[in-house]
């Protein structure tokens, strides 16, 4: 059983020597994995699902420290949903298909951009994602409008990351409505989903590829089913609220451990 779709806390982390060495020849070997049976074959639900959970075991391999909150939220829930989400580093998009997929099936918003990258661009295209530009904002709004509306139509849920690109810091100046406009579209709640996943750095050279620091807890959260009434103005700033809250107060236990 996928430990990593429920509410899970990794019970004791092993530090090891090199983590981001370690991390990445392991990714590596995820991701060739992935990308030949996606290029290859059918890639389900449930090897994504596979895929994902390797991830989270390389993670805790070299030292990480995960803690999954809320996933009850998700379970209660009796419909498709909108997931919206800060985005923080590229660990979310490997991490949450092994917490979400296994209870609700879902896919994401994503660049064009991933889906020419070798190995990752065939396994995202396997799950239909909705692809935006970034270019052009008129026709990003309508694919994942109209493309988002048919996938929640057809039971399937989308998680979108609003801030458009990676930041450590919760801006709600920098959180846009595209997560609440769908929702409303298509007549169903949103889920916001709280992270701080700066274990996984930002590289300087290649994006992707950054630091890893075991010793920053990886936290993911999800929050109560948020429900859209009229223009969806007050929803969007209590989902943003709630995410900003939430990674202040792991900022705060973090460096009150740290002068302990």
């Amino acid at each position: 059983m996928n430990k990593f779709a429920h509410n899970y806390h990794t019970p004791q982390s092993h530090p090891c020597a090199f983590p981001s060495l370690r991390f990445y020849r392991l990714m590596t070997g995820i991701l060739l994995r992935a990308g030949h049976i996606a290029r290859n074959g059918p890639y389900t639900g449930e090897d994504w699902v596979h895929s994902s959970e390797e991830v989270g075991d390389a993670l805790e391999a070299v030292g990480g420290q995960l803690h999954i909150e809320g996933v009850e939220h998700v379970e209660e829930l009796d419909s498709p949903c909108v997931f919206v989400a800060n985005h923080m580093s590229t660990l979310e998009t490997f991490l949450l298909p092994c917490i979400i997929q296994p209870i609700r099936d879902v896919t994401f918003v994503v660049k064009g951009s991933l889906l020419k990258y070798p190995c990752l661009g065939p396994v995202l295209k396997a799950r239909d994602p909705l692809v935006v530009g970034r270019t052009n904002p008129r026709e990003d709004l309508s694919v994942v409008l109209d493309g988002g509306s048919r996938h929640l139509a057809s039971g399937r849920s989308v998680i979108i990351f609003p801030q458009g690109t990676r930041s450590h810091r919760v801006d709600p100046e920098t959180f846009s409505s595209l997560g609440i406009k769908l929702a409303r579209k298509a007549k169903v709640p949103v889920i916001p989903i709280a992270l701080k996943t700066d274990a996984w750095g930002t590289g300087k050279i290649i994006k992707d590829i950054g630091w890893i620091r075991p010793e920053l807890p990886i936290h993911i959260r999800f929050g109560k089913p948020v429900f859209i009434v009229g223009n969806g103005k007050a929803e969007h700033e209590e989902i943003v609220a709630y995410i900003k809250d939430r990674h202040e107060r792991w900022i705060q236990e973090l460096q009150t451990k740290e002068t302990m």
